[in-house]
């Protein structure tokens, strides 16, 4: 037998050794039966080794410890078990063991091949030191490591640094830090994606539901109260055939949603106790079913069933926030509604309330989260969603597909607007905000000018024109009642050659400007400059409209004489 065998072997042992005393999968065969499979690899492994002068050369000391278990080395001389020089294959010297941190492998380039080989399954975290989230989970991935080589199973963990490893980020698609994938039984090609896993025990539970039963089954009315009795969220499918469609999406969504216990019956005391007459997905909270989804072939599908079970892993209404924004991101709703309000506030109780109860009505739908305006952290979303202080408490709705933004048309959060809102994006009738809307044709035309964010630097900021512009939200009753008394400010100057009378939908377009106000806001760009803005703070009358304009235009001709 050539000696390459023997290396080989020594691979296959150490695959197959830990099965000696792994029961991780209820699925697969007996005990006794794996037993006989492994001893006959160990007596192979033995045979080449004896056939080569010694054991111990070519069978590290876990292989040997389970072979005396298994009473193999009881025949064999002695100095079998010494190593003996000169006997390694040549040309291939045994490789000293994948150094470890924390019961997690550190793998490299160089050595992942061998990892894949050696180990069944091999769940590997691709991180950069640097990445916040990486450290965080660092802790987790650990301990999780740790229960799983305590439990001898067939399982480990491993990790590889990428930063300066590029190999690995092409090979494995990887862009988000850090990203989490299971290989089986050595396969590098077509690893499965962890996605949504933080937690220590959810990383067992789902390494367990991808090897072996991806549910309980519960058989009694007993076995099912306490499953749904402690305090959380669990999940039940109720199916009258054990085996089936229904069951196969089910599993699928269990296996994508290890933070929720999930649990299966067939039996007809439990679906009467429960009161469920044919195929169900119940999700229960607190020992009570807050939702019921039939298992109709064709109308449930396990995307759908995910990502309405993975909503109950968050709160309804999310705080937004360091440590939540990765929950909130691994729900897969590509729908978030947000609420931007000072926690300080008078009125935040009240919005929070009426916010919270639409959420409940939009569960599966549309994610719902509130952002803390007084929060110095939440900087950069309050800046990327461009809300600024005078606008608050402020609602938007964004597609995390598409990047599109809606805002609320109203003043205040209610609970019936928040609902007509909600209805208006999801039937597809929401106005979406953008950077500008289209100019809309004879935007010049009447006496005062339509602005939008593609023309209002060319109109407002042309040193030969006096141009005073109203900012108005279309829902605001307050700019509703001025804006005719804007038309008639536009009528008066309609004659005047360099005086330009404008308005501008500031809830659709921006404009960069400084120390906003509530809508509605006027501000006067005087002749000769095409930096200055200078805020109107008179009365919201035509007379002191017009009474304010002449002022500037006359300080405007001392400036520049005609």
């Amino acid at each position: 037998m050539p000696v390459r065998a023997v290396y080989q072997a020594k691979l296959e042992l150490n695959t197959c050794q830990s099965s000696l005393i792994c029961s991780f999968s209820p699925k697969g065969p007996p005990a006794f039966q794996r037993r006989r499979e492994v001893t006959s690899v160990l007596q192979q492994a033995v045979f080449c080794a004896l056939w080569c002068g010694n054991v111990a050369t070519y069978l590290n000391d876990k292989a040997l410890a389970t072979l005396a278990k298994t009473g193999q080395l009881s025949s064999l001389s002695p100095s079998l078990l010494v190593p003996a020089d000169g006997i390694e294959p040549a040309g291939e010297k045994l490789l000293p063991g994948i150094e470890e941190e924390d019961n997690v492998l550190i793998l490299e380039e160089s050595n992942f091949d061998r990892a894949l080989e050696e180990n069944r399954y091999l769940l590997v975290a691709f991180y950069t030191a640097l990445s916040g989230p990486s450290q965080t989970l660092a802790a987790e991935f650990a301990r999780a490591a740790e229960e799983l080589k305590s439990a001898a199973t067939d399982v480990r963990l491993g990790k590889a640094d990428v930063t300066d490893q590029k190999a690995f980020q092409k090979e494995f698609n990887i862009q988000d830090f850090p990203t989490l994938k299971f290989f089986v039984h050595g396969d590098r090609s077509n690893p499965v994606e962890c996605k949504g896993v933080r937690t220590a025990s959810a990383f067992v539970t789902w390494i367990r539901r991808r090897i072996g039963s991806c549910t309980a089954y519960l058989n009694s009315t007993e076995q099912a109260e306490a499953f749904v009795e402690p305090d959380g969220v669990a999940v039940i499918g109720f199916f009258k055939s054990p085996q089936g469609w229904a069951e196969e999406v089910f599993c699928h969504s269990a296996r994508s949603t290890p933070e929720l216990p999930f649990g299966t019956t067939t039996s007809e005391e439990v679906f009467a106790r429960f009161g469920i007459r044919e195929d169900a997905v119940v999700i229960f909270q607190r020992g009570k079913p807050v939702y019921n989804q039939a298992a109709e072939e064709g109308r449930l599908t396990h995307e759908e069933l995910t990502r309405l079970v993975k909503t109950f892993t968050v709160d309804v209404v999310s705080e937004y926030n360091l440590e939540t924004s990765l929950k909130i991101f691994d729900v897969p709703v590509e729908n978030h509604i947000l609420l931007f309000i000072p926690k300080s506030s008078s009125v935040f109780s009240k919005a929070y309330e009426n916010f919270k109860s639409v959420a409940e009505e939009f569960r599966g739908k549309i994610v719902f989260i509130v952002v803390d305006t007084d929060e110095s952290r939440n900087g950069r979303v309050i800046e990327y969603f461009q809300v600024i202080e005078i606008e608050v408490p402020a609602v938007q709705i964004l597609n995390l597909t598409s990047d599109a933004r809606y805002k609320m048309p109203a003043e205040r959060v209610t609970v019936r607007d928040l609902r007509r809102f909600c209805q208006s994006y999801l039937e597809g009738t929401a106005k979406r905000h953008l950077a500008s809307e289209e100019i809309p044709d004879g935007w010049d035309q009447k006496p005062v000018k339509e602005l939008v964010g593609k023309n209002f630097d060319r109109v407002v900021f042309n040193k030969k024109n006096h141009v005073f512009v109203m900012f108005y939200a279309p829902w605001s009753e307050a700019c509703q009642k001025l804006l005719p008394i804007w038309d008639e400010l536009g009528k008066m100057f309609e004659n005047r050659s360099n005086v330009v009378i404008a308005k501008i939908d500031y809830t659709a377009n921006n404009a960069q400007l400084l120390n906003l106000e509530r809508y509605p806001f006027f501000r006067y760009f005087p002749v000769g400059s095409a930096t200055r803005v200078d805020p109107y703070k008179g009365e919201h009358s035509l007379d002191a409209f017009a009474e304010f304009l002449e002022e500037q235009i006359k300080a405007g001709k001392k400036l520049i004489p005609d």
